[in-house]
């Protein structure tokens, strides 16, 4: 099978290639490997090794829950968040994930940085790389960024959200968290559970990501929205397609509600105007999990969302604040989901066997 080719004509490595970067070596430490290993898609994750990866999450949850500190499994390893769009979420957990496994943590934003003299993406984390750093954690607007950095890159790259691409973290989090809210952290076998994806699927890496995980675990996915938020197109990546949220809610486990991402349909007023739908109002009526859509899903059935949330628009606030929202705990699971990531890139004896 020839490889893809990016600019360049670089050959680029396939999801598959990256999961089957080199191993550790026995030591109680990582030690990131000559070959660095990078977590840039959860696109191509096998099951074995996404199982193992939401395994040590798990672990790292129980330990947090009983008052236990973790392993320093990352002592003497240096990791450097490189976010070049905003976050809350993510970048903070990411930094308690490192500090709680023993690394040292660089702090870095794009908007007190050279990138805004000019400097390029490349460049920035070449420079960061070369004082040291064995793991970056980048975040970009641009798709493909954290791929394109990783291709010459001596230290391991985890991508923090690349544009509409992927957000795989998230992913391991979203699925640790219907993992732990439906029964099924024993097994991990998710080939009964319905998950409705509802919103602006079109603009989500989040989406992408959960489509990918969800379906690898075996669970059938639906993404529901108008056309341009949910085009059947998206149904390549393994999801289903639908319209009626009305019809789907009954027989869901799990609804994962997206904000509209109106910065990304060219919006930078602030003013919440999209030309993907016709107003919020609209919007509203069709796809907003209000208390009224809420009753109409079984008992055992959970409200996920990834954040940032828009109440009022996308859910409302006796939904995001009810019995069966799970978004605090979503918070809390990033970071037991990315010491996870983090000990897998940097080949940390303890999950990298």
């Amino acid at each position: 099978m020839s490889k893809k080719v990016g600019s360049g004509g670089k050959p680029t490595r396939t999801a598959s290639e990256v999961v089957e970067s080199p191993q550790a070596n026995s030591s109680t430490r990582a030690v990131v490997a000559a070959t660095p290993r990078h977590l840039l898609q959860l696109e191509g994750m096998d099951r074995v090794t996404l199982t193992r990866l939401l395994r040590r999450a798990t672990m790292h949850a129980t330990k947090a829950e009983a008052g236990e500190n973790a392993e320093q499994t990352l002592s003497g390893v240096t990791v450097a968040n490189l976010f070049f769009e905003d976050s809350t979420r993510t970048r903070t957990s990411f930094s308690m994930a490192a500090f709680n496994l023993g690394a040292r943590v660089l702090e870095f934003g794009a908007t007190t940085s050279s990138v805004s003299k000019g400097e390029t993406l490349i460049d920035t984390a070449r420079n960061v790389e070369a004082m040291g750093v064995g793991v970056l954690v980048v975040r970009a607007k641009q798709s493909g960024a954290a791929e394109m950095i990783s291709k010459d890159a001596g230290a391991s790259i985890v991508n923090a959200g690349d544009g509409r691409h992927e957000h795989p973290t998230q992913g391991l989090l979203d699925m640790l968290t219907a993992a732990q809210a439906l029964g099924r952290v024993e097994t991990l076998d998710f080939s009964d559970l319905r998950l409705a994806i509802v919103g602006d699927a079109v603009s989500s890496r989040v989406a992408r990501s959960a489509i990918h995980g969800f379906t690898t675990l075996g669970a059938k996915v639906m993404c529901i929205g108008p056309s341009a938020m949910a085009p059947k197109s998206l149904e390549t990546l393994g999801c289903t397609v639908e319209r009626d949220l009305d019809a789907v809610l009954p027989d869901v486990d799990a609804v994962m509600m997206l904000r509209v991402q109106f910065e990304r349909h060219g919006d930078a007023s602030g003013a919440k105007a999209s030309p993907l739908i016709p107003s919020i109002r609209e919007y509203r009526v069709g796809y907003a999990l209000t208390p009224d859509r809420e009753s109409m899903m079984k008992p055992s059935a959970i409200v996920m969302h990834p954040g940032p949330m828009n109440r009022g628009l996308e859910i409302d606030a006796a939904v995001a604040d009810g019995e069966r929202s799970v978004i605090l705990q979503q918070a809390r699971n990033g970071v037991f989901a990315r010491m996870a990531a983090l000990e897998w890139v940097a080949a940390a004896p303890q999950i990298a066997k």
